[in-house]
């Protein structure tokens, strides 16, 4: 997933501004390649789902930050699992409830652990967009200290 130009400093920007109990603005940061576009619209279609029609991808960061903030991630930890998570390497994944790219390559996190990064998204919401709503560092037996 390609990202634009200033996404990650727009991606810095909106969890600064939620880890500050602020309201944080949609953004959009990227898309996804399209290999990738190609593969979600078939695993879509083939569980019944509506198809993605605009490549674009949206943030906003709420529950994302919440999540892992509770989990005792910082920002910089956030941006790395995003950047990874969106990778143009992920791998796409549909099913009736979820859809998600996971970064096949494992990253160390720095707390001991080789995770493979998940970016969740929400698909009907800002249809036709999709929002990336979540990340999870999937084999993070080792959490950070809160």
């Amino acid at each position: 997933m390609p990202l634009y130009k200033d996404a990650e400093k727009a991606i810095a920007e909106n969890l600064l501004r939620l880890s500050l109990g602020e309201r944080a603005p949609m953004i959009a940061i990227g898309h996804f390649t399209e290999v990738q576009f190609a593969e979600l619209n078939v695993q879509r279609a083939a569980v019944g789902l509506h198809l993605l029609e605009d490549n674009e991808i949206l943030f906003i960061g709420r529950h994302l930050y919440e999540s892992r903030s509770r989990d005792g991630y910082t920002r910089d930890d956030m941006i790395e699992q995003i950047l990874s998570a969106v990778s143009p390497t992920s791998v796409s994944f549909t099913s009736e409830i979820v859809t998600f790219t996971q970064n096949p390559n494992p990253r160390s996190d720095g707390y001991g652990n080789m995770v493979n990064d998940r970016a969740v998204f929400e698909m009907t919401k800002k249809k036709p967009k999709a929002e990336l709503y979540s990340v999870m560092p999937k084999g993070d037996q080792n959490k950070p200290p809160k």
